[in-house]
């Protein structure tokens, strides 16, 4: 696997991902009883901005100022993106950066991690060998919180159901293979034989509208629980851009989770775009009865 996500921290791609990952965290948290944090492909645990610019060998315009660089400075933001910025904000400053742009951003186990009970757990999975060694450098490992250099693929069939039978489960892969969609598919369907009622968050890129069709109709032939897909689009599928979107696929989502989220993703369209065709929106692939 080649694949480094410093170049693209901070991005369009992970305000969205990262604002409806903190709600559906907090949506969990409405219950006392504790839950387990499942993270399939974590990354590193946090991202050094700066290297984004320097790429492999050769100097590269980084992504983040087209992200939470735009988000940065606004005020009067709806509260899931106010406590996201925060979130991101704290971050931040604990690791020393007193400038006024953003140097250092959080992933998805950093930011999980600073919003955690003492009843909640998480388990991270990271294959590649040199970022599973910054993640168990960049995380406060205990007994709450576990890092593994395994396929995260795995992960739904081998850690579920959890003690203590809730879960949120993030799969959010590099999409670097051509089977990815497959893989996401099986192991969903794996998570969902082992906890039916877990809640299971899918990333996908707007690359290829092809095979995100391909994957939604097998989505549908599966016989899933309540599933919505949030959209995130910063320009039409005319634009040129190489990543135009992305979208997140939630499996029994949390009561009333579109009308809370869909107002900030709206605002994302609008103050994310980079192109005609900015949009946001939700389709339910099985409806809530």
């Amino acid at each position: 696997m080649n694949y480094r996500h410093h170049f693209h921290a901070g991005n369009f791609a992970d305000v969205m991902k990262h604002a409806l990952l903190i709600r559906l965290v907090r949506a969990m948290q409405r219950k006392e009883k504790g839950f387990l944090y499942l993270d399939t492909h974590a990354g590193r645990g946090g991202y050094d901005l700066e290297v984004a610019a320097k790429g492999d060998s050769l100097a590269r315009a980084p992504e983040w100022p087209e992200g939470i660089g735009r988000l940065w400075n606004r005020t009067e933001l709806p509260e899931p993106l106010a406590e996201y910025v925060q979130q991101v904000k704290t971050y931040d400053r604990h690791h020393g950066n007193l400038t006024a742009e953003p140097r250092f951003y959080p992933g998805s186990p950093a930011l999980v991690q600073a919003l955690m009970r003492s009843q909640d757990r998480m388990a991270l999975c990271e294959l590649h060998p040199a970022e599973c060694n910054a993640l168990t450098e960049a995380m406060q490992l205990g007994y709450r919180v576990t890092v593994q250099l395994l396929d995260g693929y795995i992960a739904p069939r081998a850690m579920l159901p959890p003690p203590e039978r809730r879960a949120l489960v993030l799969i959010d892969p590099p999409f670097e293979s051509p089977d990815e969609y497959g893989r996401i598919a099986t192991a969903l369907q794996e998570g969902l034989v082992r906890l039916p009622a877990g809640v299971f968050a899918i990333w996908y890129p707007l690359t290829d509208r092809a095979r995100v069709e391909a994957f939604a109709d097998r989505l549908r032939a599966m016989r899933l629980p309540p599933t919505a897909v949030f959209e995130l689009a910063v320009a039409g599928e005319q634009s040129g851009l190489k990543m135009r979107g992305c979208g997140l696929v939630i499996v029994n989502p949390p009561w009333q989770f579109e009308p809370e989220v869909m107002p900030g993703m709206q605002l994302l369209a609008r103050v994310l775009a980079q192109g005609p065709g900015a949009e946001a929106h939700c389709h339910w692939v099985v409806p809530e009865s």
